[in-house]
């Protein structure tokens, strides 16, 4: 029978193997329920969660590993052009179309830019 997660935490579940709700025995139609009603004597399920790893709107999502310590991060958003609008070797100062530029190398000193 299909159950959607709030099944568990709501009212009208009878707790019973063979029968989903009193109002929709054979269970909803769609991804939610309309007649939830969140039963407020029941136990608050404990999410696990990995190191590395967090819950967003009931879904576990692994954060991505970072190439960079904090300072190197906070040393980018000083010096790189996409902040800066200037190079960060002789101060050569790059057009503002940052939508379409993707790559900030500087066509006076050579200075590449190598975070992609």
């Amino acid at each position: 029978m299909p159950k959607i997660h709030d099944c568990d935490r709501c009212l009208l579940n009878p707790r019973n193997p063979h029968l989903v709700c009193a109002v929709h025995p054979s269970g909803p139609d769609g991804d939610s329920c309309l007649d939830f009603r969140e039963d407020p004597n029941v136990e608050p399920e404990e999410l696990w969660q990995p190191e590395g790893a967090s819950y967003y709107n009931g879904e576990l999502i692994l954060q991505p590993q970072q190439r960079r310590t904090q300072q190197q991060q906070l040393e980018l958003l000083d010096t790189h052009p996409l902040f800066t609008g200037k190079c960060p070797q002789c101060g050569y100062e790059f057009d503002r179309d940052y939508t379409a530029r993707v790559h900030w190398d500087c066509p006076e000193c050579g200075w590449m830019d190598d975070s992609v």
